[in-house]
């Protein structure tokens, strides 16, 4: 049974599109959105403003579905729009692929009541009524894991209008492998960022009473990069502006950098702007950082350290992931030993390497090109809530063997010795054979980690479209192997066959 969650005031058709495009922005597949009301209610009006929405086109033509009972569109996630006022009886409803519409996407019905079948399913329900003054009245209520889900987006827009943007139009905006969802907001001339991030643990506990963020330093609310943030645009990087926070409900509008990105079309790295990366990294990693940072409003935050509890917790993903996927069982007793002895052995090395702030995931996705600004500012900083303070070299790492695109051996070379070359202008005293050791540990440890990462993201979340970069990710193990620090770790590792580059060239599951 479906719980009421708002009444919600409509003063015209322009607010009852804004909340078909609310309820848009979390909409899953498998919701069933029932629009009840009398004829001329709204229920048209919304049910356009959603299809619209997810389909991310204003202009879309949405015809009623009076005479055809369904329209369907090939949004993200699919809707199939039908309308049961000329249903003959709910039999009809299997003819028309209602179950099959509702298992793919997002289904809105309207005249629910017509089918008993429909109102049934119905995960959504808005029930619109005409007040005395020719407005809308708008009962919402929802069942099971779509309340939170509606809550929430009713919550986003009380935010937006104590922000003075009650009527501005939300727009889905990128997604990433974590549970953070953003949007766009156009306030006025400007577009802005909303990132809707509420407070959750990754996972449940899996050692020590503690959850895999907590041991890993993974952000569990907006906190961590407000005082990041906040300490980058301090210290002249080009942070997004944090004009309204709520951190209690896990709530930011911020800048918006631009679209710039530092690959091209072809998903290709653009070398000057690699290069550059690597430049405004020297200068990030010369900063002395410190370890408790300000919050505004809100007190200290102390900066974690990329200690060697989260780094093997880490790299034990390959162990709890990858390797029972790829083998087809899980790691035995003596192979969860060698590897430990392999890392143990490493992390040991890393005691004596360079700590600085640790943005932790700088590639391709969370850098953001900036063509017209100057100096550092040229390079757009993203998406580092989860910053650690730990060893400069993983930065470079993340950067030089991007996950996501590939990047040759010469520009990963290219790459390394910017770096090095900005350090020691700074800093004739740099220690780059140090930074050569540091690199390779930290190149293989992310590498190894992110192999478990994307397999994880398929088994537990769904999300099998990581897997194609499993590859690139071998081949980058393969390159770093070669340093005299990992020979223990390249030799287990070629026992297991991780960098065999006589296997498919295309990852696939044992499922």
């Amino acid at each position: 049974m479906e719980r009421e969650i708002a009444r919600l005031t409509l003063a015209d058709a322009s607010a009852t599109e804004r909340l078909g495009v609310d309820l848009a922005m979390v909409a899953r597949p498998g919701d069933v959105v029932a629009l009840s009301g009398d004829l001329g209610a709204g229920k048209s009006t919304l049910a356009r403003a959603l299809i619209r929405a997810l389909a991310d086109d204003a202009d879309l033509e949405v015809p009623s579905p009076t005479y055809t009972l369904v329209q369907p569109y090939e949004t993200e996630p699919p809707v199939a729009h039908f309308d049961l006022y000329r249903l003959g009886s709910g039999e009809e409803l299997v003819e028309l692929g209602f179950a099959e519409a509702a298992a793919a996407g997002v289904v809105l019905v309207e005249w629910p009541d017509r089918a008993a079948e429909a109102r049934d399913a119905a995960t959504i329900v808005i029930d619109l009524s005409v007040t005395a003054d020719g407005g809308r009245l708008a009962v919402v209520a929802a069942t099971g894991a779509a309340q939170p889900r509606v809550e929430r987006t009713l919550a986003i827009r009380q935010f937006l209008a104590a922000a003075g943007f009650d009527t501005a139009p939300r727009r889905r905006f990128f997604g990433d492998a974590s549970s953070r969802r953003y949007e766009t907001v156009a306030a006025g001339t400007n577009t802005l960022v909303l990132m809707d991030a509420p407070r959750q643990p990754d996972g449940p506990p899996i050692r020590d009473g503690l959850p895999y963020s907590r041991i890993a330093h993974l952000a569990e609310d907006v906190t961590p990069f407000v005082a990041i943030g906040t300490a980058l645009k301090k210290a002249g990087f080009a942070a997004p502006a944090i004009y309204r926070a709520d951190l209690d409900r896990g709530l930011l509008l911020i800048e918006h950098l631009g679209a710039g990105q530092i690959i091209d079309a072809e998903r290709r790295p653009i070398a000057d702007r690699y290069l550059e990366a690597a430049r405004l990294l020297a200068d990030f990693h010369g900063v002395a950082w410190p370890g408790e940072l300000q919050v505004p409003g809100a007190g200290i935050y102390r900066v974690p350290a990329y200690d060697r509890r989260a780094m093997t917790i880490e790299v034990e993903l390959l162990l709890d992931w990858y390797i029972p996927d790829a083998f087809g069982r899980p790691a035995s007793e003596d192979e969860r030993a060698l590897f430990a002895e392999c890392w143990n052995a490493l992390f040991d090395e890393l005691e004596q390497a360079e700590t600085s702030l640790v943005l932790r995931d700088f590639h391709s996705p969370n850098v953001i090109y900036r063509p017209n600004a100057e100096g550092v500012h040229r390079i757009g900083l993203i998406d580092f809530q989860d910053a650690l303070i730990g060893p400069s070299a993983y930065d470079v790492a993340s950067l030089a063997q991007d996950a996501r695109v590939d990047v040759s051996a010469e520009l990963e070379v290219a790459l390394t010795a910017a770096y090095v070359a900005g350090r020691r202008a700074e800093d004739p005293t740099f220690d780059a054979f140090a930074f050569e050791r540091d690199y390779a540990i930290m190149a293989a440890q992310r590498a190894s980690k992110i192999l478990g990462i994307f397999v994880r993201l398929l088994k537990r979340d769904g999300k099998p479209q990581y897997l194609r970069h499993i590859p690139r990710l071998k081949g980058y193990l393969g390159r770093t192997l070669g340093h005299p620090s990992l020979s223990a770790l390249s030799h287990l590792y070629g026992t297991w066959g991780l960098v065999d580059e006589t296997g498919p060239g295309r990852y696939r599951s044992n499922d």
